[in-house]
């Protein structure tokens, strides 16, 4: 499972010009499947997106995590982010899970990360979507199940 976080002050995802969800202060969580990944991946990443220290404390250091700052996610499936780009200039999507078990594995992170405390907004898994936000810092992490 592969994962783009983004520290945000806002985030919105709009499925055909309506909005679906929307964040303040938090992570945008773009969210890959692949298929072999299984519930232990999303724990994994739920465990560490929940506790990464990479909100800045009264001192201006990365020293909080979202839980720390009272933050949202907004979390958002992207199975490109499976895609193999390694031959040719056309994407393989071979690793990525089926929709069934993708979609599955979705909703199950985004349930875990509520169990964790941290409030989740979500995009349409499958849909079309654009997604806005105002990255703080930037500060960008990409962060793997497998690593």
């Amino acid at each position: 499972m592969i994962s783009v976080i983004q520290r945000c002050s806002w985030g919105k995802v709009t499925v055909a010009d309506k909005v679906v969800g929307e964040i303040e202060h938090g992570l945008v969580i773009l969210l890959g499947v692949q298929k072999d990944d299984t519930e232990k991946d999303a724990d994994f990443l739920v465990n560490k997106i929940s506790g990464l220290r990479i909100f800045a404390d009264e001192n201006d250091k990365m020293n909080l995590s979202i839980k720390d700052v009272s933050g949202s996610a907004l979390v958002i499936s992207q199975f490109t982010l499976c895609g193999d780009t390694k031959k040719g200039r056309r994407p393989s999507f071979i690793h990525a899970a089926p929709p069934e078990e993708g979609n599955r594995l979705y909703e199950y992170f985004m349930s875990e990360l509520e169990k964790e405390g941290v409030p989740v907004q979500s995009g349409e898994f499958g849909a079309m979507m654009a997604v806005e936000l105002v990255n703080d810092g930037p500060v960008t992490f990409v962060l793997n199940s497998k690593d």
